[in-house]
């Protein structure tokens, strides 16, 4: 398995720390609206990256904190005249709800950051025993300049970024690259006591004292949205290996931006969309084959008429699947024949695109392309009209055990018809057994009108609703 490296820009071999195990950690919303359409790839795509590990054997610890005290959520507080706390609470539970729509599993730990405060407190006191950080009236600072290796993770170096830095004459750093560790409180905020007086911990610090606690020192996969590379992972890298002595991670993966037809997504621009506001209009499991239908590295239009694509796509996989369930539970012959046992052999270079795919940096994109090709293989030979149940049982194994890997396929329940509709449906074939083909007809017709499109099938009727 390979991954695009983002701190030595090329693909490497995946060799985790500990054999059979992968820690991984991917850095979660703050919480103080809905998530958007760009926070929903990262969810999306590094929980694909979960699912085929997991798939090929590897016990994943995963963990993606909710960053719950921030400047954000205190204004959001302020608006709605509630506390912080409730605040970001009430936006974790509407995550979990979309997360769970966009079939995103759950972490094997989501940590807030104001659960782990007195290790975030233990961290920055290390950080200015060693040198690498200061305090100022009672804020906390860390020291860039002191560590060797910073802009190693955006490739650039400490001088570059310090001329693009914005210098503020009032401000009270000893350069103007040094980042926040630690917030003196103001009136109004939420804070904890600290050796530095009342405050609440900066962005960065949060995100290095959890992983530190939950996963350790150093761990296999750092991973988020591109927007995260410089300055959010790169402080981190600093924080982390300058408190530690180590290195932070081996893997840091990336991915890439999403525009809204074709201009970048912003709230100035009025181009911006929850993905609750997008699944009303497409439905969730859409958003999740649209952020698969693209390796996850690039960039991603999102467009009305894209999405319209994707749903389209959708249905097709859906289709294909419930026309092998269906010839499953009603194929005259039941056990597969030799002939077709072969056929089912011939499956397994299917599996193997798909692992190839998924290996070359996990690219969903021709992973979706090896399950349409087995599908439309499967569906040539099982949509013959002879083929055995046992045959459409074990094509279908083979189609779920990739949508499965992918998360697909999981929004559609079993839909039954009323008694109504079931006799009108019997009273048609008992019609076309007595060969009385207008009558037939006809009440094909008036169902068809009512939303139900029937298809005669050598292994019987199958109905769908228009």
């Amino acid at each position: 398995m390979k991954l695009f490296n983002s701190l030595t820009n090329k693909k490497e071999e995946f060799v985790p720390i500990t054999p059979g195990e992968v820690k991984m950690y991917a850095c979660g919303p703050t919480v103080y609206n809905f998530i958007h359409v760009g926070n929903a790839r990262p969810l999306i795509m590094f929980d694909v990256l979960r699912r085929y590990m997991e798939y090929r054997g590897l016990k994943v610890n995963f963990v993606q904190n909710f960053t719950d005290v921030d400047d954000k959520i205190i204004n959001r507080a302020n608006e709605e005249g509630i506390s912080s706390t409730e605040v970001a609470e009430k936006y974790i539970k509407e995550f979990f709800i979309d997360a769970k729509g966009l079939g995103v599993r759950e972490a094997t730990t989501h940590p807030k950051a104001t659960e782990n405060i007195p290790n975030i407190i233990e961290m920055v006191q290390t950080l200015i025993d060693k040198g690498y950080a200061y305090e100022v009236n009672g804020d906390v600072y860390y020291r860039t300049e002191k560590f060797e290796g910073y802009g190693k993770l955006s490739h650039q170096p400490l001088e570059e970024l310090q001329a693009g830095a914005r210098i503020d004459v009032a401000d009270i750093k000893e350069s103007p690259m040094d980042f926040a560790l630690w917030k003196a409180a103001k009136p109004g905020e939420p804070y904890w006591e600290s050796p530095w007086g009342n405050g609440r911990p900066g962005w960065h610090i949060e995100c290095s004292a959890m992983v530190n606690r939950y996963l350790g020192k150093t761990i296999d996969i750092h991973c988020g949205g591109q927007d995260l590379t410089f300055p959010h992972h790169e402080n981190e890298i600093a924080q982390s290996e300058a408190a530690n002595g180590c290195r932070f991670v081996n893997y840091w993966l990336h991915n890439g931006f999403i525009s809204i037809d074709n201009r970048k997504m912003s709230k100035s621009l009025g181009n911006f969309f929850t993905v609750r506001e997008a699944a009303e209009a497409y439905g969730y499991e859409t958003i999740r084959y649209f952020m698969l239908s693209a390796h996850y590295r690039s960039p991603l239009n999102y467009s009305g008429e894209v999405l319209m694509q994707c749903k389209a796509a959708l249905e097709k996989l859906y289709t294909g699947v419930e026309n092998l369930r269906f010839i499953a539970e009603n194929a005259a012959v039941k056990e597969i024949t030799a002939e077709e046992a072969e056929f089912v052999t011939t499956l397994d270079k299917y599996r193997q695109k798909f692992i190839d795919s998924m290996d070359d940096d996990f690219n969903t994109a021709n992973a979706i392309a090896a399950v349409f090709e087995l599908l439309r293989d499967v569906n040539t030979k099982v949509g013959s009209g002879t083929a055995s149940a046992e045959l459409a049982e074990k094509c279908l194994e083979r189609v779920t055990e990739l949508t499965d890997v992918l998360g697909l396929l999981y929004s559609k329940e079993e839909e039954n018809l009323d008694a109504e509709i079931e006799a009108m449906i019997q009273a048609r074939q008992d019609a076309r057994k007595s060969k009385n083909w207008a009558e037939a007809d006809r009440i094909r017709d008036e169902l068809k009108a009512m939303g139900i499109v029937l298809e005669d099938t050598p292994q019987g009727v199958k109905w769908r609703r228009a």
